[in-house]
């Protein structure tokens, strides 16, 4: 091969592979990703400082290091222990047992680097306020399992951020940021994914639910929130948008022809969904107008409870199917 050539293909893998480096990790992570171990969170914070001036890059930094560090208790989220219960002689000693329980969990999550939601929370707040952010735990519901699709409401079982960056709170989930739960293989998967950082709210409260109704994206309709549709990061990546149906919840009997129609879809991607036997369907005649995909499918109960979409190789959104009521 000539030399030009040769000169030609190795540029076009360097700019492959730094293209595909740079979607998984941005310029701030690159630099935490290569951070040592440190003794005590106040180190942590001090490197973070010296590393990072803007209140953005602080915020990030925190949040790829405990991403790319801690692994996600799986054991703990599968049998948590008992819920406390402070007794105390007045709401004071009742705050201060829990200043100190949040404290022993922060500082247990930094050293064994493994953590439930809790823990994740905890301490990106930690080190958010030794870094000289403003920062809140939120906690709240939340979907991630096709099982959420619709279920009865329950109490939290889910713990996040929100961090005032120049003036505005925006949202952030470590915990989502270090991987996920594969529900067909029970095991979590660790993988750093970026989106959960100042993510945006649309999208955010589609899969988070607060518990105060102080938080922005809190409309009070837990209901509606619970019957939605499930969507999963690459949904988010590519900016989607479910236009029909409204629900998560659709109702069809065999025969019926159910229509979709999904904003930000190419007619170009692979498209798919799987049915019972985790066979692949692809999607037929799929059109395209004004940026939105709209196609048919014929519903069988072969297809299971839930129709699962996939784009790319990767979950896109997930519906429940519920038989129609008779008349």
């Amino acid at each position: 091969m000539p030399l030009k050539k040769i000169v030609f293909v190795l540029l076009l893998n360097i700019v492959f592979t730094a293209s595909s480096y740079s979607q998984k990790y941005n310029a701030i992570d690159s630099i935490v990703l290569k951070y040592p171990n440190f003794g005590s969170t106040e180190k942590l914070a001090e490197r973070i400082q010296t590393d990072f001036a803007s209140e953005h890059d602080r915020a990030r930094a925190i949040y790829s290091w405990i991403a790319l560090n801690l692994d996600y208790d799986l054991k703990t989220y599968l049998d948590p222990p008992p819920q406390k219960v402070y007794k105390s002689k007045n709401e004071f000693d009742a705050k201060k047992q829990r200043q100190l329980d949040q404290a022993s969990t922060t500082q247990k999550a930094f050293r064994s680097r493994k953590a439930v939601c809790e823990g994740f929370s905890l301490l990106y707040a930690n080190l958010a306020m030794k870094t000289g952010l403003k920062c809140q735990v939120v906690t709240g519901d939340s979907k991630r399992l096709l099982s959420d699709i619709g279920r009865r409401r329950l109490g939290s079982n889910h713990a996040w951020n929100t961090v005032q960056i120049d003036g505005k709170w925006i949202l952030v989930d470590a915990t989502w940021g270090q991987g996920f739960y594969d529900e067909n293989r029970k095991v979590v998967v660790k993988e750093f994914t970026a989106i959960y950082f100042d993510t945006d709210p649309k999208y955010f409260y589609a899969t988070h639910f607060p518990d105060a109704s102080m938080y922005a994206g809190n409309t009070g309709n837990k209901q509606g929130f619970l019957e939605g549709p499930l969507i999963y990061d690459q949904f988010i990546r590519e900016q989607c948008e479910i236009v029909w149906p409204f629900s998560g919840i659709i109702q069809a009997n065999d025969g019926d022809k159910i229509t979709f129609k999904i904003k930000n879809v190419s007619r170009l991607d692979d498209l798919y969904y799987i049915d019972k036997k985790e066979e692949h369907v692809k999607i037929e005649n799929p059109q395209v107008k004004d940026g939105i995909l709209e196609f048919q499918l014929t519903y069988n109960r072969k297809l299971g409870r839930f129709i699962s979409f996939y784009v790319n190789g990767r979950s896109l959104v997930d519906f429940k199917v519920m038989p129609k009521q008779k008349t």
